[in-house]
């Protein structure tokens, strides 16, 4: 069976289910709390990555000392042409590793279900394409990938965030959503200038439509690997 490694950033981030879309699709999971102190691995031996969200920096060392180790899975991952998938965080630190920036409090913060637009890139992308032109994601960031990698291709965008997905190289993904979260997760966020109850209702409408989709990307992110 094919292994994929999931960091885990941080106590709530969690790979929700989007662990349970990869395992319905053949991989098993070996999700490493780090934020908890579980140790990394030196070397990337899986078939694919995982690198979840959490409230970091890509480099922010002092606070969160594992990240250097997953930067370096990161890296490592790019070199060989492992399949790999970052979320939030881990889309800033796969945008990091690859030579772009990554900006803390970069324009306004975006929370909730919100309509994410593919570019025309999106179209021969290996997880992207065949997508509607405009998806609801679920955000929870104020950091934003603030310039692309060299040679990364864009793939998705909303106005306030602007690099929303890209991806580098053939293998190698990051979003700055979430489409590991349910609604439900929205209850345990509380952002100034959000009301909480509209922005979880606006999610539980979107779910309908989001869920198909994002599963069918985790599925074939699944078969790369």
């Amino acid at each position: 069976m094919r292994d994929v490694l999931i960091v885990q950033n941080s106590r709530s981030g969690g790979p929700g289910r989007l662990g349970g879309w990869l395992e319905e699709a053949g991989l098993r999971l070996d999700v490493v709390p780090a934020y908890d102190g579980a140790p990394l691995p030196a070397r990337l031996s899986h078939d694919a990555m995982i690198m979840l969200g959490g409230g970091f920096l890509p480099s922010d060392d002092d606070r969160a000392p594992w990240l250097a180790t997953a930067r370096s899975l990161v890296a490592q991952a790019l070199d060989e042409g492992v399949p790999l998938f970052g979320i939030c965080l881990g889309g800033q630190m796969l945008a990091e590793v690859a030579g772009g920036e990554v900006t803390p409090d970069a324009g306004a913060p975006e929370n909730g279900s919100l309509p994410v637009t593919l570019r025309p890139e999106a179209a021969d992308d290996a997880l992207f394409h065949s997508l509607p032109e405009v998806v609801p994601a679920i955000e929870h960031h104020v950091d934003a990938v603030t310039a692309l990698p060299p040679g990364a291709v864009w793939l998705a965008q909303t106005t306030a965030c602007p690099y929303q997905a890209f991806r580098v190289g053939e293998q190698a993904w990051g979003v700055q959503f979430h489409p590991e979260v349910l609604p439900v997760r929205i209850r345990e966020w509380r952002v100034d200038g959000f009301d909480p109850d509209e922005v979880y209702a606006r999610a539980v409408a979107d779910e309908p439509v989001s869920t198909p989709i994002w599963r069918e990307v985790a599925t074939r992110f699944a078969k790369l690997a």
